[in-house]
């Protein structure tokens, strides 16, 4: 393995990090690109990925400034997806009935994007704030009548809103805590806005599941960190938090939804998870070992499964113009070669094209006008919600790839 000896941890700040896996020189995942954008430079940036020896954190090594991720380019929004928001429903449901949450009661979500999870407190009558520097998302989420802040979340801000008087019953903080740069900083700031009874809900993909099933494509340049439960506790204790509670949600192929207090009082679920990872090595390097391997032979089978359909006069789709599409498509080297088009529910997507390889993005209609033989699942974080949704295309013969852990035909 290689060892980056100059990077520090973004968690303990330790220069022990071996890299595990490169996927090479990629373009910004989330990087949608207009007709004119074609005929412009692409900004392409290293994608190496690397293990702490000291808290074991697994992370990128670099860092592209988030301007150029998360502002006038970034596409991302979650109310597109059904699955994201029952999932968000369904936790702030639970939150209002477990802490007592009313009218006199503050949440404020990090990264709240077009307000699909503070909508159902507002409905609900409890005061909440967004914090989110997307312009067309923040616009979104006040037209969902969710007061927003157009900035990126720091401590600085975090001891403004203190300074106001506006500290938080609950801090959401979904798929969030992976993108920040300054991961410590981010922390910190959670710190000084929770109550001194407050909690801060978040979820993070969880890395266990990434490597066991060869989730390969959710590394991408957004994504900083990639968490188990021992990277996390040493991460929170740094900052006088406690991660007092996990529960496994299966979610973007398998997350962690985190309950951090200012306060002591570990449960079961955490200890459960730390020992079994130390029993599973998750804590050591040699469980990253073969990960790379592992990619590879995926890379490998799916490109051959694609050349050999398009070699029997099969058309090919692709549904998802997503960040992991984007890692799946160019690391694999799928072009318009071998993929005719892509889908997205996403209406700010339509008419453009993705990163890299330039796949053009069409609405999911298009795949009954089309009526591709095949459709390759790239949102395969959702493959059961789109199958459920194509099942016209699917009664005229359509059938679906899924790429991950390994290709296979449905």
């Amino acid at each position: 393995m290689m060892k980056q000896g100059e990077i520090n941890c973004r968690s303990c700040e330790s220069n022990d990090i071996d890299i595990f896996l490169d996927l090479g020189e990629k373009p910004p995942s989330d990087r949608i690109l207009t007709e004119k954008m074609l005929n412009e430079p692409e900004p392409v940036f290293p994608l190496e990925v690397g293990f702490c020896q000291q808290c074991s954190l697994v992370q990128i090594l670099e860092t592209v400034p988030p301007e150029e991720l998360f502002l006038d380019s970034y596409q991302y929004f979650s109310s597109f997806s059904p699955t994201i928001l029952e999932n968000a429903k369904e936790n702030v449901q639970n939150l209002i009935v477990d802490r007592g949450l009313s009218g006199k009661s503050l949440v404020v979500e990090l990264a709240s994007n077009d307000g699909y999870l503070l909508k159902n407190y507002v409905q609900a009558g409890i005061p909440a704030l967004g914090i989110d520097p997307a312009p067309l998302q923040s616009k979104a989420a006040e037209e969902n009548g969710v007061p927003t802040l157009k900035e990126f979340f720091t401590v600085s801000l975090a001891k403004r809103l203190r300074q106001e008087g506006r500290r938080a019953d609950v801090v959401h903080g979904n798929n969030v805590l992976a993108h920040v740069a300054d991961t410590n900083g981010f922390v910190e700031g959670i710190r000084i806005l929770l109550k001194d009874n407050g909690v801060a809900v978040l979820e993070v993909p969880y890395v266990k599941d990434l490597i066991e099933k060869c989730e390969f494509d959710t590394i991408y340049h957004e994504h900083l960190c990639y968490f188990s439960v021992t990277s996390l506790q040493y991460l929170f204790r740094r900052h006088n938090l406690y991660l007092n509670r996990v529960e496994q949600i299966p979610i973007h192929g398998g997350s962690l939804r985190l309950f951090v207090e200012p306060h002591q009082a570990v449960s079961d679920s955490v200890v459960h998870l730390m020992n079994l990872e130390r029993e599973q090595g998750i804590t050591t390097l040699s469980y990253y070992n073969y990960f790379g391997k592992r990619v590879e032979s995926l890379k490998v089978a799916l490109h051959s499964m694609l050349t050999k359909l398009k070699s029997e006069n099969k058309t090919i789709a692709a549904y998802g113009a997503a960040a992991k599409g984007s890692t799946m498509i160019n690391y694999v080297d799928i072009g318009t070669e071998l993929i005719d088009f892509v889908v997205d529910r996403n209406t700010y997507k339509h008419g453009k094209y993705m990163p890299g390889k330039h796949l053009p993005v069409f609405p999911t209609e298009k795949l009954l006008e089309s009526q591709p033989d095949y459709v390759l699942i790239l949102a395969w974080n959702f493959s059961e919600e789109i199958i459920a949704q194509q099942q016209e295309y699917r009664k005229k013969g359509g059938k679906f790839i899924i790429p991950v852990p390994s290709p296979t035909v449905v």
